[in-house]
């Protein structure tokens, strides 16, 4: 596994040392063994190394979830881990009557994060046989959820949003006090919500499926074509003129969806222009970018609820990494800054966090008494770790893949001093990277001491430096 270490002592100890814990708390705590019955139903995972990286500490097994697995394999361990990743994203696939496609569990909207997911993992390791099965994948689950949930008079997908499962994301309706239960689609008309996530994700699948279709000599016009006609039904229905941001639900409200946000960046739904207002205009909560705000009014800062007005890792780190993304250096380093306190101070990656006073905590929600219940903040929650080591591998090193190589997009806040990231394996390489002065825009750049593009070709073997020089300056 690589290392990082920053020159600056204090530096060091508040955000470098984690990148140790979350390396420990994925490959460690959360990697373990995958029952063939359970985990390979598609027939296609490794033994060796016959494991992959399970959703976390605090749940029971087994832990066959789509949304954990794609996005803890995206997130980083597909990188690191190539052969874990790969059947981390395998375990999740079923073999339908059309051939391979995403389980086609009760939480249809989660099915397509697989996609970017698995395009992801091409490009980090270069795997065309897995390319081709994904692109198989791909295929027969975008068409699924195609003729099941596609409203053709808005031009959007329904279903709930990307994060909440559970109601406490939602406010009434669809949310309904009658109704027994903390699972969204219990509640009348959840089903049928239009939310910001889930079409940018779509979105964001439509354009890795094309890319798929590229890299494969198979045309990808179609569903370009397709992605586009959906971008411009999110820019629809969904921007906000007067607040100059994207709204969470296709109703009116003037909710903010951290994960929204953060995808309508990542997957080029914002322009450059959009998305630093959007990124710059976000509302922050003294211990970071909650999952949607404000709050719902059965909920408030004395009883937050668990999908409302909590801060969730996984979602800030999404948001922090938009940031990056987009050159925001302050808010990219507010963001890494604020979840490494979150971290240091309950001494481990939890699930989610009060978004006041930043103690571990599960919020409130309907549960099965009918009444708003205390939820338990699970331990070593895989997905906050990985979003620490995104923050990382893609916000503050700026690791951009692409099927012809590595580029590096740094986000270094000047204060920081001089960070390294040593014994980084792509492909058939491994990378010693430094990154020296501040900002996201780079001066100059060595690789082997000889001056070069920060640009690494997938073609090249061996151990190779890299030192990055930024011009100093900090995007606000």
């Amino acid at each position: 596994m690589p290392s990082l270490t920053f020159d600056d002592p204090a530096t060091h100890r508040r955000i470098g040392a984690l990148y140790g814990a979350a390396l420990a708390d994925v490959f460690e705590t959360n990697t373990v063994p995958a029952e063939r019955s359970v985990y390979d139903r598609a027939g296609l995972l490794a033994y060796p190394p016959g494991t992959v990286v399970r959703a976390g500490g605090g749940y029971p097994a087994p832990q066959r979830w789509t949304r954990d697995a794609a996005v803890n394999a995206w997130s980083g361990v597909s990188l690191l881990a190539p052969d874990v990743g790969r059947n981390t994203l395998w375990s999740v696939v079923d073999r339908g009557p059309d051939g391979l496609v995403v389980q086609q569990d009760d939480q249809w909207w989660d099915q397509v994060v697989w996609i970017p997911a698995a395009w992801h993992h091409y490009l980090v390791t270069g795997d065309r046989d897995f390319l081709a099965l994904a692109h198989e994948t791909a295929v027969n689950t975008l068409a699924a959820r195609r003729a099941r949930d596609f409203d053709s008079s808005y031009g959007l997908f329904r279903g709930p949003s990307f994060m909440n499962d559970g109601i406490s994301g939602y406010p009434s309706p669809p949310e309904t006090t009658s109704v027994r239960s903390s699972f969204v689609l219990d509640h009348p008309g959840a089903a049928e919500l239009l939310c910001l996530s889930t079409n940018c994700l779509y979105h964001g699948a439509q354009r890795a499926l094309a890319d798929m279709a590229d890299a494969l000599g198979e045309s990808a016009g179609p569903v370009r074509a397709e992605a586009e006609r959906l971008r411009t039904a999110v820019d629809r229905h969904l921007w906000r003129a007067d607040a100059q941001t994207y709204t969470y639900l296709v109703r009116g409200d003037r909710f903010q969806e951290g994960a929204g946000l953060a995808f309508a960046v990542l997957f080029g739904v914002a322009d450059r222009s959009r998305a630093r207002v959007i990124l710059d205009g976000a509302h922050w909560q003294p211990y970071g970018i909650v999952n949607v705000w404000p709050h719902f009014p059965r909920f408030d800062d004395r009883l937050p609820g668990r999908h409302n007005v909590m801060v969730w890792p996984m979602v800030h780190g999404l948001f922090g990494h938009a940031a990056a993304f987009a050159g925001r250096t302050g808010l990219f380093g507010r963001a890494v800054e604020t979840l490494a306190d979150l971290v240091g101070s309950s001494g481990g990656f939890y699930e989610l966090y009060d978004s006041v006073g930043g103690a571990v905590d599960g919020g409130r929600q309907t549960g099965g008494s009918g009444e708003l219940e205390h939820f338990v903040s699970q331990p070593d929650q895989t997905w906050s770790a990985t979003a620490f080591l995104r923050l990382v591998h893609d916000g503050l090193f700026g690791l951009t893949f692409t099927p012809d190589g590595l580029r590096l997009r740094p986000c270094l806040p000047p204060g920081w001093g001089t960070v390294t990231l040593r014994g980084l394996r792509y492909r058939d390489m491994t990378l010693d990277i430094a990154l020296t002065g501040g900002g996201s825009a780079v001066r100059s750049c060595t690789i082997d001491g000889r001056p070069a593009e920060p640009v690494v070709p997938t073609h090249t073997t061996g151990h190779r430096t890299l030192h990055v020089e930024l011009d100093g300056e900090s995007a606000e």
